[in-house]
């Protein structure tokens, strides 16, 4: 598959699952507010495209409803989520803005008012 397929295959199932499964973690991993972050700044067109589809890698990982360790195994489920996704975030941390932290921050915010 081309650079370009992969990029659309991913960000194709992040914008179709992320936030069902941004709201099924909500409170049970502290990585929810990064990883909204991260998706704002994944679907920003101003974030260069090879962060972009770093963070687009991560976060269909994330989606994926099945992965190296499921995510119902309690206590262990979401670790290999959160080191994949630690790891874009940290090739991304100088594109993931305080706009994007904010937005994440005002999502979370609405999520734990409803």
């Amino acid at each position: 598959m081309s650079d370009a397929g992969e990029f659309g295959q991913n960000e194709a199932m992040v914008r179709q699952g992320f936030w069902r499964k941004a709201r099924q973690t909500l409170g049970r991993v502290p990585f929810t507010e990064d990883a909204v972050a991260a998706f704002y700044c994944a679907t920003d067109s101003a974030t260069p495209m090879p962060i972009r589809a770093t963070l687009l890698g991560a976060l269909a990982y994330f989606v994926l409803p099945f992965d190296a360790i499921p995510d119902l195994l309690l206590g262990l489920g979401f670790t290999d989520d959160a080191a994949v996704l630690l790891a874009a975030f940290t090739a991304a941390r100088m594109h993931i803005t305080e706009a994007h932290r904010e937005r994440a921050r005002t999502w979370l915010f609405r999520q734990k008012a409803a």
